[in-house]
């Protein structure tokens, strides 16, 4: 199983010659590969962990390729955790749902809270499926709270750790007030921490016929921060305030 290289708990995409011409037609075209045989392998119950790490790290391997600028920071905040925890991030692209796995699943096993719709999704719900993701409908916020708590208690009493992206939508902007205390509300169920994750995926654009597959822009840097862990203590609002303030932060520093 492939592990990230770190240094001082830091990883950065090497140098690397970038094409000259149609990177996100080079990146596309290995990305349906990677994408249909990870899920033949998974319709035949025949994909584990181990092969979503190996399908994350080559998803990577071909955003890097392809000339995006990875950098990963806080990674020893995740490790230096016993048991499992609710990973709370800001959600942009689609590129945190493919190269995450590689960062996390080595580290402690996780899943993620996912959009029933993305369980439907061609080739790749097979993928999901196999890896126990907790489905909401972002449409009944009464429903998906219930649904998140028990599931969500079900997958951590396991030792799963549960990534979480409370935003009603993906956007390349951050507002706190579109962030939801569904993953505070959690770990705090749960009695497990919460770490914060910013995150700057916009070099990977929304498509104007199809949202999830838009062009690379290769000048851009991708961005993964994860912060110190915390625990909830009172109703929450402190630690979700904590969270949304460590997101805006990281993506302040990013954007100067």
């Amino acid at each position: 199983m492939h592990k990230l290289s770190y240094t001082d708990f830091r990883y950065q995409t090497e140098k690397i010659r970038q094409p000259k011409l149609f990177p996100s037609l080079i990146f596309y075209l290995r990305l349906f590969f990677i994408v249909f045989r990870a899920s033949r392998r998974a319709k035949h119950g025949c994909y584990d962990g181990k092969d979503w790490v190996e399908s994350s790290y080559e998803v990577m391997q071909g955003l890097e390729k392809a000339g995006v600028c990875i950098e990963i920071s806080g990674i020893e905040n995740v490790v230096e955790v016993s048991g499992p925890v609710v990973i709370i991030g800001n959600h942009m692209s689609m590129m945190e749902t493919l190269i995450l796995p590689v960062m996390l699943q080595p580290v402690k096993p996780v899943t993620f809270v996912v959009k029933e719709s993305l369980l439907s999704y061609p080739v790749f719900k097979h993928v999901m499926r196999s890896r126990y993701p907790i489905a909401v409908s972002r449409t009944n916020p009464r429903q998906d709270l219930k649904t998140v708590l028990n599931e969500g208690l079900d997958r951590l009493k396991k030792d799963i750790s549960i990534i979480v992206f409370p935003q009603t939508t993906r956007s390349h902007t951050f507002d706190a007030m579109q962030m939801s205390s569904i993953g505070v509300k959690l770990a705090k169920k749960a009695g497990v921490s919460i770490i914060p994750l910013a995150l700057k995926t916009d070099c990977w654009s929304n498509g104007k016929k199809f949202k999830d597959f838009g062009r690379l822009d290769i000048s851009k840097v991708a961005h993964f921060a994860f912060g110190e862990p915390i625990t909830v203590e009172g109703k929450g609002d402190v630690e979700q305030a904590t969270v949304n303030t460590f997101i805006a932060e990281k993506l302040k520093g990013w954007d100067n």
